[in-house]
């Protein structure tokens, strides 16, 4: 009678590994990316100990998975058993670049944050000394924020210029706005949103939010308007969570951390009014 085979022992730890915390997608695609993410922060190259810790994948596996990256040029050998990133990761990252359009990731965005507020939503960036209204979406209805693309406000007139403001690094030009100091600037910078009421116009309100890419850089404001006779506690609460969960997702697309946007939500820096009829 033949002897059933033994299986490998590698072969059976991929198998464990397979059904870990549910993943999705291909198992050892998974395992390779986990790898390629854990060089993040790797500055001086990582062993394959190294690498054993911070994937939690088997020593053999590693060993693999390494070879196979050197080979499509993800890695690269030291001859001192090191692994540093090889040159493939910044080619693509060229080529990511070369091909970005902030349009085909922010429409679909603030069209999905109209359709849930039922008001204007817009994306704004600093130029200069005003913000810019890259792309709005508006809803069809009688009374609405009139936002137009291309438009130029003051950086300090309304919620997505205090936010863009909040992360401003200096100022522009001699004596221009820089970064945005005092009391509401830092609970922007701590809430990750800002309010405004009657600055851009007088019957205006609006709550924004910023949107970070690589390395936490804000990339623009995400923004969702009304008039201000709609705009009270209750329209507060319901739309702050959905401009967090947009600026979000945005953020997440761009590759920024998105977390930052989880509730629980800080209150606002000030008392919203009631709203007047």
């Amino acid at each position: 009678m033949k002897k059933a085979a033994q299986p490998d022992i590698e072969e059976a730890g991929d198998k464990a590994e397979k059904g870990e915390k549910g993943e999705k997608g291909v198992a050892s695609v998974n395992r390779a990316l986990s790898v390629l993410m854990a060089f993040e922060d790797s500055v001086d190259g990582m062993t394959l100990a190294e690498l054993t810790a911070a994937t939690g994948l088997y020593h053999s596996t590693i060993l693999r998975l390494c070879e196979s990256l050197e080979q499509f040029r993800f890695l690269k050998r030291l001859p001192d058993g090191r692994y540093l990133l090889g040159p493939m990761p910044f080619h693509l990252g060229m080529v990511y670049q070369g091909s970005f359009h902030l349009r085909d990731h922010a429409l679909p965005v603030i069209r999905e944050l109209t359709q849930r507020t039922h008001e204007t939503s817009a994306i704004y960036v600093r130029e200069g000394e005003d913000r810019v209204c890259l792309f709005r979406v508006e809803m069809p209805r009688a009374v609405r924020m009139n936002v137009r693309e291309g438009e130029r406000v003051d950086l300090d007139k309304g919620a997505a210029g205090k936010v863009l403001l909040a992360w401003s690094e200096a100022a522009s030009l001699p004596g221009g706005k820089g970064r945005g100091e005092g009391a509401e600037y830092d609970h922007i910078r701590r809430a990750h949103y800002a309010i405004s009421l009657a600055e851009r116009e007088t019957d205006s309100a609006a709550i924004a939010c910023p949107v970070f890419g690589l390395g936490q850089k804000v990339v623009c404001a995400i923004s969702a308007g009304t008039p201000l006779y709609r705009f009270d506690q209750a329209a507060f609460e319901k739309n702050l969570p959905l401009v967090m969960a947009a600026a979000a997702k945005l953020s997440t697309d761009l590759g920024g951390d998105g977390s930052v946007f989880a509730a629980p939500h800080a209150a606002p820096f000030r008392k919203i009014p009631a709203r007047r009829h």
